[in-house]
This record gives C-alpha cells, structure tokens and sequence, in this order.
C-alpha cells in the first residue's frame, strides 16, 4: 500500500534542479552588483580624466601665453619684474610664517616649562610633608618600641607575688603596645607607597596655547607684518608685490625696460636691507602694545581681532617717534596673513 509520504515526497532530481536555479539567481544578482560598481568607477576615472585634461589645457594655455610674453621684446622686462614681485611677496610670507612659528614655539615652551615647574614645586611640597609624616610615625614607633622593651622588662624581673597581682594588666599593656606599634608600621608602610606613586607620576600633558597667549602672539605678528610692509612701502613695492599674487602675467604692465630696471635695481636694494636689519625687537614689542590697545574681538573664543579694529599701521623710527597711516593689512591680507594668525 503506497504511504501518504510516498505520495508527496518530492524526486531529489526536482529539489536538485532547484537549488542549482537559486544559486543561479543569487550569482546573478552578485554580478549585475558587481557590473554596477565597475561602471560608476569607469565614471569616476572619466571624470577625474576630463578634470585632469582640463587642468593640463589651462597650464598649457598659461605656457604659450608666457612664451608669447617673453618672445616680445616690449613685455619680456615686464615678465621678470612681476615675478621678481611675486617673489617678493612669496618671501614675505614666508618670512612671516616662520616668525609665527618661532613665536609659538617660544610661546609653548615657555608655558609648559612654567607648568613643569609649578608641577614640581607641587610635588617637592607634597612628597616633603609626607616624609615628614613618615619621620614622625618612626619616631613614635620607635617609642611604642623602647615603652614594649621596658614593659617585658619589668615582666620578667617580677617576681611571683607581683606578678600574681599585676602580671595580667602588665601582659594586657604589653598586647596593647605590639597592636599600636603594628598600625604604626602599617600607617609608615602606606605613607611609603605614597611616596613612591608620587615620585613615579607623570608630568601633566602639555594642553596647548590659552585664548590669551594666542591674542599675545597675533598682536606680534601683525606688528611683523607692519615692518614687512614699511619696509618696502617706499616707491610702491609692497602694493606692487601684492598685486602681482592677485594677476596673472602679463595683465601688469611696468614701463619700458629702463624703468622695469629701475624697479629692480631699487626691489633689490630694499631686499638687501632687509636681511640685514635685525635690531627691531622693541619696536615690534611697541607697535604690538598699540595694536592691543584698539584691538577688540568678536567674543571671547576669538583669537583674531575684528579687522575693523586694526585700521592703522604704525612706523616707528629709532628714537621713537611714531607715524600713523590709514593702511588694513588685515582686511587687504598682505603676505598671506590671513593664514599665519593663530586661531
């Protein structure tokens, strides 16, 4: 008699069949997924690929567009004298950049040094009470000690009679000094391990410049960046450095080659004095304490002063006289200051 199992028992063929069309499915699902990635990274390339060619025409452009300039004898003087501004400026700003690092560098290092020693004057203070607690809890030890031997020693000239009648009470008084001298060792044994945790602690980590400092050093370099520009102020050359970083080649044009010579001849001697001109530290010190003055923020997170606030640029000559004139570096963002501010 043929089972209802036997009936409804599916042929393994069937079932084999089916399996093989899942995996089928699901392995075609995966590779319709796959295909789909590959194409948007065939995009992507595309994409970067035209970008890069877009790149590379404009650089080129700018090539054939120098070559032009440099093979006409009207322009070729006017090409060398933009770039020597340029790198001027570019020189500037370099300089500047560097001075903003050295002064944060000092800045730091002179602020974590202070918290380095005020650390171990914390620690010298500390670890002197707890030896001195230590040196105390020895001292009584060492009395609960010489008592204890005093003690024993009576107890054991005593003789029968005495001991009868005080033997118990001297027996409890010895028991009583040998518990208080054991917490006396114990209460030296944790002072100890105070101690040494305290020897082994690491210094704090350094947590970085304050609002305050960064403002401080703002100040100095915005009076850096006054002496850069006043330096070269006479006969134009800072505006003409600035604008030369704002243009391209050959939207300037400086005159004819005795006059571009001329402007080289007088960029060149500014530059020479410059790199010799070392003793200005009390200026600058002096034209940042009148740039903190009128300086005012935004809030009180703010390192950067409102640029409103900073309109003027003081000359100040050696004997002290000072010249004010009505020029933001600020606001025009002469060499870069922009990016060299602490913030």
């Amino acid at each position: 008699m043929v089972t209802l199992a036997g009936i409804f028992k599916s042929d393994p063929e069937e079932a084999n069949d089916s399996d093989k069309l899942l995996d089928l499915y699901w392995n075609r699902a995966e590779l319709k997924k796959e295909f789909a990635a590959l194409r948007n990274e065939k995009y992507q390339l595309q994409d970067r690929i035209k970008q890069h060619e877009g790149s590379t025409a404009r650089v080129q452009q700018k090539m054939n567009h120098l070559e032009s300039l440099l093979q006409d004898p009207e322009w070729v003087h006017n090409v060398v004298t933009f770039y020597q501004l340029r790198r001027l400026a570019d020189h500037c700003h370099s300089k500047l950049e560097r001075f903003a690092e050295q002064l944060k560098q000092q800045r730091e290092q002179r602020l974590h040094s202070r918290v380095l020693v005020n650390w171990n004057e914390k620690c010298g203070e500390e670890a002197e009470l707890i030896e001195s607690q230590i040196g105390e809890q020895r001292m009584q030890v060492q009395m609960l000690e010489d008592q204890l031997q005093s003690e024993r020693h009576k107890l054991m000239t005593m003789n029968v009679i005495a001991k009868l009648f005080r033997g118990r009470s001297l027996t409890a008084t010895i028991g009583e000094i040998l518990s208080r001298i054991e917490v006396g060792q114990q209460q030296e044994h944790e002072l100890l391990l105070a101690l040494d945790n305290l020897q082994n602690q690491a210094p704090p980590d350094y947590e970085g410049l304050d609002i305050g400092e960064k403002r401080s050093i703002n100040f100095m370099i915005l009076s850096f960046a006054q002496q850069l520009y006043l330096h070269f102020a006479d006969d134009n050359l800072a505006a003409m450095a600035k604008e030369a970083t704002e243009k391209s080649v050959g939207a300037i044009n400086y005159g004819s080659k005795h006059e571009c010579d001329t402007l080289l001849q007088l960029l060149e001697k500014r530059w020479e004095s410059m790199e010799k001109a070392t003793s200005y530290t009390e200026i600058l010190q002096k034209r940042a304490q009148m740039i903190a003055e009128h300086a005012s923020f935004g809030n009180d997170d703010n390192a950067v002063p409102v640029t409103t606030t900073i309109e003027t640029t003081y000359a100040i000559d050696e004997n002290g006289v000072i010249t004010e004139y009505d020029i933001n570096l600020m606001r025009e963002n002469y060499f870069g200051i922009a990016k060299v501010l602490s913030r």
